[in-house]
């Protein structure tokens, strides 16, 4: 079977003893609501930081540097989250294979919002001095350890509640929900931009975000406590073939493509969510002088129409197949990522409008899960996406702004080059036929 163009579930059984499609029931709905819930207010305390890059820049950082190179320390910092990633979703996805999907799903939240909270808390470099930063830098470690179990545990832990003709609309929909994150991110910081002045925010309303991001951590902890184990992990434990050694030791020894193929797939998906997301605010502001308010608000436009894309997506590879998706998706914002960036500063009108479009084709995205999910057999299926997709996002989704940043300064069009080439090889990902040993789902896998 080719994973790229079947259209069935990551669980699809033997072409010849085929078994009835399941409908969605309640509890797959509960669960679905409660993980895509769960998934935007943790990645909410993760992204938000982003939104404030600027300001946190002014804080913590000496008033005399440049503003390139507090910019660029700043964005530094956010790297280190990433860099952070690899490390907590190898531990949690360890576990999350030993004892269970739901433990770690739930206590991957909790890792997160101490810190967000802390972040909100801090003194400023003009209070404590160098020690701000430093501080600051310690948190977002901790952030990175955190999402860095919760984005593959929130796929596996939906891809195996599912029924198997619904598994992409599942992993989109839940997909969805942790951009939902960065949406609601961008709303709060284009509520606070909007009704505070620049000395206000400067002066302490700058904190409330993070405050209010411990909060929604701790309620998203409640929540997560009335899920339920998956049943592919139940039936793992039942039959006693949980991952007998060392699940990662079983990742590098049998599943090497797998993990180069996702691992390539997530350097696609973090170029999009890094530079169309997250950076292009700060860079509409910096390089083309938009008010931070307008920018945002164009920034939430953009992301609303990222998370609608990400369930079309999953919704697609349902009925035409992912290779499909890949194609169009991919090609599409190669397309619109130039047409976007090349026509900047441009007016209002036409900002939002090819802002929101290119955003709707980054919900190609939910590719990247589609996939990875299905290209690692249960027993090693938390640990293989988490291993292949925090260590291709701790090095180009890390390395991605800072790289951005200094580009910029020589071609304002450096955002839209990155992109592009980044879709190009989605495409190409696309095109592919991954048959290889290790990469082709089996009749036990979910």
């Amino acid at each position: 079977m080719n994973i790229l163009n079947t259209t069935a579930g990551a669980n699809a059984p033997p072409a010849s003893s085929p078994a009835p499609a399941r409908p969605l029931t309640r509890d797959d709905y509960k669960t679905l609501a409660l993980s895509a819930l769960g998934g935007t207010l943790e990645f909410y305390d993760f992204v938000i930081y982003v939104f404030f890059a600027a300001v946190l820049g002014a804080l913590f950082f000496p008033t005399d540097m440049p503003d390139w190179l507090r910019l660029l320390q700043t964005f530094g910092i956010f790297a280190a989250g990433y860099l952070a990633r690899p490390v907590g979703g190898i531990i949690i996805a360890h576990f999350g294979d030993k004892l269970g999907r739901k433990r770690m799903f739930s206590l991957s939240i909790f890792l997160m919002a101490a810190p967000t909270l802390i972040i909100g808390l801090l003194p400023t470099y003009a209070a404590i001095g160098v020690a701000a930063p430093l501080l600051l830098l310690a948190m977002r470690v901790l952030q990175g350890a955190a999402i860095g179990g919760e984005m593959p545990g929130a796929w596996v832990f939906v891809a195996e509640h599912v029924p198997r003709h619904r598994y992409g609309l599942g992993v989109g929909t839940l997909t969805a929900g942790i951009t939902g994150g960065i949406l609601l991110g961008s709303l709060v910081a284009v509520f606070i931009n909007t009704h505070f002045t620049p000395e206000e925010i400067l002066g302490g309303t700058w904190r409330y975000p993070f405050i209010l991001g411990g909060v929604f951590g701790l309620v998203s902890v409640y929540l997560r406590r009335f899920l339920q184990e998956t049943p592919v992990f139940k039936e793992l434990a039942e039959r006693r073939t949980v991952a007998a050694e060392l699940p990662l030791k079983t990742i590098l020894r049998e599943h090497r493509g797998a993990s180069v193929v996702v691992g390539l797939m997530t350097w696609v998906l973090s170029a999009a969510i890094v530079v169309v997301v997250l950076y292009t605010p700060t860079y509409l502001q910096k390089v083309h002088h938009i008010p931070a308010a307008i920018a945002l608000e164009a920034n939430a436009l953009a992301t609303l129409m990222l998370t609608i894309g990400c369930v079309i997506v999953g919704w697609a590879t349902d009925r035409i197949g992912t290779r499909a998706v890949m194609i169009i998706g991919w090609g599409g914002l190669i397309v619109t990522s130039y047409l976007f960036y090349s026509g900047l500063p441009g007016t209002t009108t036409s900002l939002f409008m090819y802002y929101g479009l290119v955003g709707l084709f980054v919900g190609s995205i939910a590719t990247t899960p589609i996939v990875g999910v299905r290209a690692f057999p249960p027993a090693v299926r938390f640990t293989g996406l988490s291993f292949a997709y925090n260590m291709s996002y701790a090095i180009f989704g890390g390395l991605t702004p800072v790289i951005i940043t200094l580009w910029v300064q020589k071609d304002p069009m450096a955002p839209g080059h990155y992109v592009a080439a980044l879709a190009l090889l989605g495409l190409v990902l696309g095109l592919l036929p991954f048959s290889s040993r290790g990469w082709q789902p089996t009749t036990e896998r979910r």
